[in-house]
């Protein structure tokens, strides 16, 4: 039985650590505070608390050793660039030092690309993010990929009670930024974790965008949401340029995943929202 850490069991981590469970794995979460562990207590899988920015913490655990896979999905919360730091790269360093997993998986964030003009981004293109906490994890991503590990550059997440979009529609939050023609890519939570699953099989290496197959522009999405559930559409806004991982407008390929053999159950936003009653159930859709 093949044997798996995931440190951070979060939206992500808890719904990769239920699948690989599922999937005859040996599974073991790590959540930051005991408190976090102890609300896990349920699970079919064992939980603990350990704090992954702290060598030491990591080197004291003699049974999460002779692991097959470490997946790094930890989160850094609301931090800025120093909890980026402490949680990305300095948590991916430790667990890679301290454990020795044979293969290690680091989720990072397709807003490494920095592009604004629409165009298609691949693993091969251009990245200059335009935020510290970009630079930081591009820098995990090196220090990863030096080692032999997999880089899961994920889109934006969204899936059962999560959805910014969602949330500000029917809450009245909604604008449209300038022309709308802004390019937004997504990824449900539940293919993030089958992605991960398809990377720790193949025991891959480099890098993979974690993207469904439909980019979408602002107000494509907010016009297709308006027929759905007959409301109006959101009005025009300015652009905001202040996002936390900048404003961009790409459009994201998952050619190089599906190639491994992955292929998402939501190809699209508007798929999930067709498919997936957890989506719609917090706003008493």
């Amino acid at each position: 039985m093949p044997k798996i850490l995931i440190a951070g069991c979060g939206f992500v981590g808890l719904a990769a650590a239920r699948l690989f469970h599922r999937k005859g794995w040996e599974v073991i979460g790590c959540t930051h505070s005991e408190e976090s562990a102890a609300a896990l207590v349920g699970e079919p899988f064992r939980v603990e608390s350990c704090d992954i920015s702290d060598a030491q913490s990591l080197r004291s655990r003699e049974d999460w050793k002779d692991l097959d896979v470490v997946v790094h999905c930890a989160s850094s919360g609301k931090g800025g660039a120093d909890a980026y730091r402490r949680v990305y790269l300095e948590g991916l360093r430790n667990l890679s030092d301290a454990l020795s997993p044979r293969t290690l998986i680091f989720t990072s964030s397709t807003s490494v690309y920095a592009q604004t003009d629409a165009s298609w981004v691949t693993e091969e293109s251009e990245t200059i993010p335009d935020r510290e906490t970009g630079r930081v994890l591009l820098e995990s991503e090196q220090l990863l990929l030096t080692r032999g590990g997999a880089v899961a550059r994920l889109a934006g997440i969204y899936g059962p009670a999560r959805s910014v979009l969602l949330r500000k529609f029917f809450e009245g939050e909604a604008r449209i930024e300038g022309d709308g023609m802004r390019w937004v890519n997504q990824v449900h939570r539940d293919d993030i974790a089958s992605a991960l699953e398809c990377l720790a099989a193949n025991k891959a290496s480099g890098i993979f965008n974690v993207s469904d197959d439909a980019p979408m522009t602002q107000k494509a999405i907010y016009e297709w949401l308006v027929k759905r559930f007959d409301r109006p559409l959101p009005p025009l806004g300015p652009i905001d340029p202040n996002r936390k991982r900048g404003w961009t407008s790409k459009r994201v390929s998952n050619a190089k995943l599906r190639a491994l053999g992955w292929k998402p159950e939501y190809s699209s936003f508007f798929d999930a929202v067709e498919k997936d009653p957890g989506l719609l159930q917090p706003l008493g859709r």
